[in-house]
């Protein structure tokens, strides 16, 4: 049966977890597809030649599943402080300031997480994209699944880097940041676009 546990902490109006824990999630499913196309593919004599190459990237794939599952509560917990110092009083002078400088505090860390998970749903990308043209064709359309799900939580994963940056004073920190979910949005979203046709030609006939 499956385990409902998160999508109903998920659900609740605690704030953690939220969208950062929602993409990794996303991202782990995505390449939890790819691994079983290349479970499908293992031990099949029409693709003993690649069998090699398959073991290597479903040990890539268990990593990448492991550790984006770790990114769930790594995100709570960077997410937490902000949010505790969002909660804090704001009624004098020396509160405002204390509570300014704890957000301040706690936006990097807000930030590094999904920028992290934004890189590893960019390798599931990559993993998505070797099973589609080296696993099992009766499959192709997961590793499609995959690509659709891996980009899908990026850019999920980059909405908590941008909301957080425009509140940094910082700017040439948060222009740096910035700048790399840009960057991740633009490659994944060109090896998704590459990955969908050549998905979608395979398929339809």
């Amino acid at each position: 049966m499956l385990d409902r546990t998160f999508i109903d902490e998920l659900a609740c109006k605690a704030p953690t977890p939220g969208g950062g824990g929602a993409a990794a999630y996303v991202g782990a499913l995505a390449v939890a597809l790819s691994s079983m196309i290349g479970n499908l593919t293992i031990g099949k004599k029409s693709y003993a030649a690649v069998e090699d190459q398959v073991q290597a990237h479903l040990l890539i794939c268990a990593e990448l599943q492991d550790v984006l599952l770790e990114q769930i509560d790594a995100d709570a917990r960077a997410f937490q402080p902000l949010s505790d110092a969002y909660r804090m009083p704001k009624e004098t002078p020396v509160e405002l300031q204390a509570k300014h400088a704890a957000i301040q505090a706690a936006l990097l860390e807000a930030c590094l997480v999904p920028l992290n998970i934004m890189r590893l749903c960019d390798q599931v990308l990559d993993e998505a994209h070797f099973f589609a043209h080296n696993g099992s064709k009766l499959a192709t359309s997961d590793a499609g699944a995959s690509a659709v799900l891996a980009h899908a939580a990026l850019e999920a994963a980059s909405l908590n880097v941008y909301i957080n940056t425009a509140s940094m004073e910082d700017k040439l920190l948060a222009e740096h940041l910035e700048a790399q979910a840009d960057e991740l949005r633009a490659v994944a979203t060109s090896k998704a676009l590459q990955l969908n046709e050549f998905v979608f030609s395979a398929i339809r006939k």
